[in-house]
């Protein structure tokens, strides 16, 4: 009896980073509720971002329906996210 065949199999060059170590963000999503400028303040407050930063990101909000606004730890975007929620915006923590 013969031995079958092993074909080799390429392994694709792909350079992929682990989920472990991709950031984690904090995403505000649009709402009917919010005023533009209250969001701009918001964000003013909460991130210390300049008025330009702010208002790029509320209009991203409005527009595209989403923003992220911070970046980092797991354990720092949900306090970000918590912050966001006591100031009354719908904020979620994904990894990017």
């Amino acid at each position: 009896m013969a031995a079958p065949q092993v074909t080799p199999v390429a392994t694709p060059d792909i350079a992929e980073v682990p989920a472990t170590d991709r950031p984690f963000v904090t995403i505000v999503w649009n709402d009917p509720v919010n005023l533009m400028s209250y969001v701009t303040w918001v964000f003013q407050k909460l991130f210390g971002y300049s008025k330009e930063k702010a208002e790029r990101l509320m209009l991203d909000v409005h527009h595209k329906g989403k923003a992220i606004v911070s970046s980092g730890a797991r354990e720092r975007m949900e306090h970000d996210a918590s912050r966001l929620h006591a100031y009354g915006l719908w904020a979620t923590v994904d990894q990017s």
